[in-house]
């Protein structure tokens, strides 16, 4: 197995650092092959402007149609292609970070805004009344699996189905599906951690055999089961779930689940 790990915290000492010092370990140990992106230590640009593009930017910028010029013409900044070429090459991608104000940290935003570019990630296929580009389940990363490796300050009862911070598959939904699903990448089940900001280094072994079990088990585990823009679940272009097709009871973001 091929892994790249996107990191991003600003302490190599950090809970987060030390989960990704443990997942190269024990994947390298396992026999795995694992590339990391560093994302603080790389001193990664986290915002789109005209210079990622050079010559392919226009006047009025727009970031969708230069993104594509350039990487049409391989005119993307080196950073850029850089990290595109670590998404090509891994057949796993592991995203380690903090839940900072109820998302990813600035940092890793901005290297989703810049790397998923335009025609590499997005923006390709047919768009016709039949069919609405290659997305959700299809796509450039098309036979990739992700995994979120996220680390949260408050307790587990916060983030549960009536907590007051929303449900943790509700938070993560515009990543795992809205980022990852959308090219085609396919989505493990989070490995969450809860607490944190009270977690003691007595409790570090436990949580250590827990990620190192999800790790070992990253070939078996069965991706979340979101539906499929194509292939019948959706009118087209509305793409609104068909009637009848939504589990009794559930709503929002759940609909664009199977099962």
């Amino acid at each position: 197995m091929k892994t790249l790990i996107v990191y991003a915290h600003p302490e190599p000492k950090s809970l987060n650092g030390s989960l990704k010092d443990l997942a190269v370990s024990t994947l390298e140990a396992a026999g795995h092959t694992v590339q990391v992106s560093d994302l603080y230590a790389m001193n990664w640009k986290a915002v789109v402007d005209a210079t990622d593009f050079g010559a392919d930017a226009s006047s009025r910028l727009n970031v969708a149609l230069a993104s594509g010029r350039a990487f049409d013409a391989g005119t993307l900044t080196a950073d850029v292609h850089a990290e595109q070429q670590k998404l090509l090459w891994a057949d796993t991608i592991i995203f380690q970070f903090p839940m900072w104000w109820y998302t990813m940290p600035a940092i890793l935003k901005g290297w989703v805004d810049r790397v998923f570019s335009y025609h590499f990630a997005y923006g390709v296929g047919e768009h016709s009344d039949t069919k609405y580009g290659e997305r959700f389940g299809e796509g450039t990363l098309v036979g990739r699996k992700a995994l979120l490796s996220v680390t949260a300050g408050g307790p587990e009862s916060h983030y549960a189905a009536r907590g007051i911070n929303g449900p943790i598959d509700d938070l993560l939904f515009p990543i795992q599906h809205g980022i990852l699903y959308y090219p085609g990448i396919e989505v493990l089940p989070p490995f969450v951690l809860y607490g944190t900001d009270r977690m003691t280094d007595e409790n570090y072994p436990a949580v250590a055999e827990a990620w190192k079990q999800r790790l070992l088990t990253l070939e078996s585990t069965e991706p979340v089961a979101y539906r499929r823009q194509n292939f019948g679940d959706y009118e087209i272009p509305s793409l609104h779930l068909k009637e009848g097709l939504e589990p009794a009871g559930r709503t929002g973001f759940g609909l664009h689940t199977r099962g």
